[in-house]
């Protein structure tokens, strides 16, 4: 057969996995792609080195360097290793790897581990699936100096990832994910990488972290009075075949809630994920057998976890008894705003307490703490800048909570990245609350509208694969910043953030000031009338994002439909705008 026509770099990569010491499966698989003449798998395959993101390392399994197999997991651990040993000169240095229920994880996880002790450092292994959290707070437990989880969090089941996290329990920032880049980028072949492990220094670890762990969660409870009262509380779980069927049943217990109804479908741990389009608690579908349980049994609450369970999707019933999804930005506003009000009346708040969101999260949440003399943080998008500004303001200021859209939440400092487990427990007690109180989740969101106004999102995320989609999306990006809109669903933009030249320009008189944050792909347009408009190429994934929120008054009670259909035209008539809808 003919070969098919690749770029001489490509062709160049190619060879020397053919060539160099891989395995014979790899090499077939590569083979196999020539053989058929497949240039576009080979290229995508091929044409770039999988790189640090705001997730770590994630991409489609398979061979090849823009592939997630055993070989580039290995040399990031190996660079990650290089990176430690060069940090922390003479010391003993430990680590905490854990992993996730996909295909292949658990292999990942071992080979990981093998690198990490045949280079002279420390592993405690989780002997089982774990949640991201869990292995967040085990470094901090343990005193680690880092940390790896292997999962992909809510992609499909082709993919895998790698986070990597620093001694601090957060995902790796700079300078230090930057020096772990450098370290692998140094390693001239995967002959370099040290595979023959040293079984001496993998300590298991399990039951005795998890029963700290779910302690310190509890430790966080406000209101153990009201679910006393509320214990019978009806809750329907799922962790769509992850690891929150470990941590959150067994947590939620804990906090006093015993009427907890899983899906057992999704209990099956399952890295083919059979019940679901994919795992992701943001889309409807994945909460698709939850929500008909919830229905048939006639449940408070619905909660669903993603495979890593750092991030949960919920449902409550609306004022007609209906089950409704709450969205990232309104799970985030309530649960920041419950905490932020029980430190209120408790007389905790001084003003030197804080909370933390990225920059395409609601602006309600800062309205919210601005109310209550709080300060809040606004982040780059990825949990670990979060996690960043909590290790920086440790012993000087006071963390009570954090979120992100993407469904992602936490309370407590136990951790420096988001975590579902504790996030539904303190959901759940919320709930239980506003039952106590007469009331629900539902109405509870209405009250904030009343107070702050009614804030609503709405994000488009546009899917460009492969190397021609990810030039796509640089095209769009461009566009965007030499062509800025001027006005957007009838209001003008009076504001442009470029957090990749870290300047804020006033569109009205010119000026421009620098922003104190890293450089991100990011735009974000401010308009006149409150809306705000981000545009954002994922770290993650083969998407480009676009996310709108829009804000209008709400008098009273009886108007919320009605100025609810007002902002959903507005964020329709944004999208339309913006050539993305």
């Amino acid at each position: 057969m003919s070969t098919p026509a690749l770029e001489s770099g490509i062709m160049e990569k190619v060879n020397s996995w053919l060539s160099g010491n891989y395995d014979d499966a790899t090499k077939q698989a590569i083979q196999t792609l020539l053989d058929n003449n497949d240039a576009n798998e080979l290229t995508d395959a091929f044409y770039k080195d999988l790189e640090f993101g705001t997730g770590g390392l994630r991409g489609i399994m398979g061979a090849g360097s823009n592939r997630v197999n055993k070989y580039t997991l290995g040399a990031a651990t190996q660079g990650f290793s290089n990176a430690l040993l060069k940090t922390y000169p003479g010391q003993e240095i430990s680590v905490v790897i854990a992993h996730d229920s996909r295909n292949n994880s658990d292999t990942f996880a071992k080979m990981t581990a093998d690198v990490f002790s045949a280079n002279g450092i420390k592993v405690y292994f989780f002997e089982g699936l774990r949640p991201t959290p869990e292995l967040s707070y085990a470094i901090r437990e343990l005193g680690a100096k880092g940390g790896v989880m292997l999962t992909a969090s809510h992609n499909p089941k082709e993919y895998n990832g790698y986070k990597a996290y620093g001694a601090d329990g957060g995902q790796l920032v700079p300078p230090h994910d930057q020096n772990v880049i450098n370290e692998v980028r140094q390693i001239a072949s995967i002959d370099d990488i040290k595979f023959q492990g040293n079984p001496d220094l993998i300590e298991s670890i399990g039951k005795a972290i998890d029963d700290k762990y779910m302690n310190t969660l509890l430790d966080l409870s406000i209101s153990q009075d009201a679910i006393k009262r509320q214990s019978d509380l009806k809750i329907v779980f799922s962790p769509i075949h992850g690891t929150g069927g470990v941590l959150v049943p067994p947590t939620l217990e804990k906090f006093g809630f015993n009427n907890i109804q899983v899906v057992e479908e999704q209990m099956v741990l399952d890295g083919n994920f059979p019940t679901v389009i994919y795992p992701n608690p943001e889309e409807e579908e994945a909460l698709t057998m939850a929500l008909n349980k919830a229905k048939a049994i006639d449940a408070d609450l619905v909660m669903a976890t993603d495979p890593d369970a750092d991030r949960v999707g919920i449902a409550v019933k609306n004022n007609k008894g209906e089950f409704v999804l709450v969205n990232g930005n309104q799970a985030a506003s309530l649960l920041i705003n419950y905490v932020l009000t029980a430190w209120e009346k408790a007389g905790k708040l001084d003003g030197n307490q804080y909370v933390v969101k990225t920059v395409v999260t609601s602006y309600l949440i800062d309205k919210m703490a601005a109310s209550k003399n709080v300060d809040c943080y606004n982040t780059l998008t990825g949990f670990k800048w979060i996690g960043e500004v909590m290790t920086r303001l440790e012993g000087e200021k006071t963390f009570i909570a954090g979120g992100e859209e993407s469904y992602g939440y936490l309370v407590g400092e136990h951790a420096r990245d988001k975590d579902a487990v504790v996030s539904c427990a303190m959901i759940a007690e919320m709930a239980a609350f506003h039952k106590d109180n007469g009331s629900s989740l539902y109405d509870a969101l209405i009250d904030i509208y009343l107070e702050y106004g009614f804030y609503k999102e709405k994000l488009i995320a546009i899917t460009k694969k492969g190397k021609s989609g990810a030039e796509e999306i640089q095209t769009m990006m461009n566009k965007f910043r030499t062509n800025p809109p001027a006005v957007i669903a009838g209001s003008k933009v009076v504001t442009i953030k470029d957090y990749k030249s870290a300047e804020s320009k006033n569109v009205v008189d010119g000026t421009i000031e620098k922003m104190d944050l890293p450089s991100s792909n990011v735009l974000q347009f401010f308009t006149e009338d409150g809306s705000i408009i981000s545009a954002r190429p994922s770290g993650t994934e083969p998407k480009i994002k676009f996310y709108c929120s829009v804000n209008e008054p709400l008098a009273n009670r009886g108007e919320f439909e009605a100025v609810e259909a007002k902002l959903d035209d507005k964020l329709n008539q944004v999208m339309m705008d913006l050539g993305v809808a």
